[in-house]
């Protein structure tokens, strides 16, 4: 790199090292889930499809799995973002424990307060009681777990349980489960039929190929202000053999490369410019993903 990178003073703190010599408005490429850049493949149009189907149908569980990275989160935002005043909605994330932690988790995620020294009943009921109330109001609670293969099996059927509180056609509760592709094995184990059972709506995310790629570099370019051609077109075939087509993965390079660019006074991210990132080693995924290759 020809340029020495120096802690950031307040005016490049609102720039970024190479926002101005890009003409951005934002990062472009930042890991924060952010639903304004959210970038519509065919296969993340499908799947918040089915979410939005989940949600609308009134079906009792609607489960989203995908790699690490793959926009599940985003896509999750987004799903908040539109139908955050329609329904009531609670999100949990990396839920642990038993059963009597499970309610609280969701009874916390719904803004009730409860005392943590009574029993699994007494929580199930005031947890009962919510639901009922707020459907009662003319609002439907919706549950959204995420990570949700953190979840033990006793604590999966235990979610199982709480669509019990639906009777005939007055769904109180629904559920989305999202996670890692494992939450998709664990839900296929027989012990869970039944809970597999009242699955109504799923999709399985997989990693972008290389033209999806291509576009949703171009996307967030132009989303953050730029032209969409800062980076070219071999250098994002590149980036999606670096990466596998991992969304997350894909921003981490580009925000390197981008910074590799700016370094070298040079106005466009080539594939020169992704090979130096490459071979200083600063992608530390694509070591992570050399190391599995060999071992397979």
């Amino acid at each position: 790199m020809n340029k020495a990178v120096e802690p950031a003073t307040d005016d490049q703190s609102s720039v970024g090292f190479y926002m101005d010599f890009f003409g951005f408005r934002e990062r472009p490429f930042t890991l924060v889930p952010d639903p304004d850049f959210l970038f519509w493949s065919p296969q993340h149009r499908r799947a918040y499809s089915v979410l939005e189907f989940g949600i609308l149908s009134r079906a009792p569980i609607t489960l989203v799995t995908g790699g690490v990275g793959c926009g599940k989160t985003t896509l999750l935002r987004e799903l908040l973002r539109q139908f955050g005043n329609k329904v009531t909605v609670g999100l949990i994330s990396n839920a642990q424990g038993g059963r009597g932690e499970l309610i609280q988790w969701v009874l916390n995620s719904l803004g009730v307060e409860f005392d943590p020294n009574v029993g699994y009943v007494q929580l199930f009921q005031k947890l009962q009681d919510y639901l009922i109330d707020e459907y009662a109001s003319g609002r439907r609670v919706v549950l959204i777990f995420d990570e949700a293969q953190n979840l033990s099996p006793e604590s999966l059927e235990e979610l199982r349980m709480l669509t019990n509180i639906n009777s005939g056609k007055d769904e109180v509760i629904q559920l989305v489960l999202v996670g890692q592709p494992e939450l998709r094995e664990m839900v296929l184990d027989p012990s869970l039929r039944q809970l597999a059972q009242r699955i109504a709506a799923s999709f399985h995310l997989l990693p972008l190929d290389e033209n999806a790629v291509v576009d949703l570099i171009g996307h967030r370019l132009r989303a953050a202000g730029g032209t969409g051609e800062e980076i070219t077109e071999g250098a994002a075939r590149m980036i999606h053999r670096s990466t596998h087509g991992v969304p997350r993965l894909v921003n981490q390079l580009c925000d390197m490369a981008l910074l590799y660019a700016w370094s070298m006074d040079n106005h466009h991210v080539d594939e020169h410019v992704v090979q130096s990132v490459l071979d200083d080693g600063v992608f530390f995924a694509a070591q992570i993903a050399a190391e599995e290759e060999k071992r397979k």
